[in-house]
């Protein structure tokens, strides 16, 4: 018997109930648009009932959920080979989601790939450098670097309304 199999349905629910916001807006920050973004919540949830990973504690939950989230909107993007159709240009078919951001966050979502999941993760998950680093894998350098590139973009486009602490 396999250990996904081991997970009680209380404990799925707790996991779900504990991450899916995290879990969303990560994924909402590559899709941009509702129904692509919840068809990764689903599979990323999906893969965790699937590979039932042990979990050292709720920190490592949060990580392996945003690491593998990240993977699948990737794995979504390239395999379909978007157009880069703006969404916006249909105002009929804007989500809620978009229309409610703040001028701040739209600015974090329209960052290059590279740039949006090391803001998201540090500015509004509150991960430091080095959790990101362990999150997604990368080299320390590399993390710091695209926070200050990302850093950059934001105070140009943003100007005098982008404050760093």
């Amino acid at each position: 018997m396999s250990e996904a199999l081991l997970r009680t349905d209380k404990e799925i629910t707790d996991i779900y109930m504990r991450h899916v916001k995290t879990v969303y807006r990560v994924c909402f920050a590559y899709m941009k648009n509702k129904s692509d973004t919840e068809d990764a919540v689903e599979e990323t949830f999906y893969r965790m009932i699937r590979k039932g990973p042990q979990f050292e504690n709720e920190e490592h939950e949060k990580a392996w959920l945003i690491r593998t989230a990240t993977n699948i909107c990737l794995n979504m993007l390239n395999h379909w080979q978007r157009n880069n159709e703006n969404i916006d240009d249909h105002t009929d078919l804007k989500s809620p989601e978009k229309a409610d951001t703040d001028e701040i966050l739209q600015a974090v979502l329209d960052l290059p790939e590279k740039y949006k999941t090391v803001v998201y993760l540090y500015y509004y998950e509150g991960y430091t450098s080095p959790e990101i680093t362990e999150i997604l894998q990368k080299p320390k350098s590399t993390v710091r670097n695209h926070l200050h590139e990302a850093r950059t973009i934001l105070k140009e486009r943003l100007g005098d309304d982008f404050y760093e602490k």
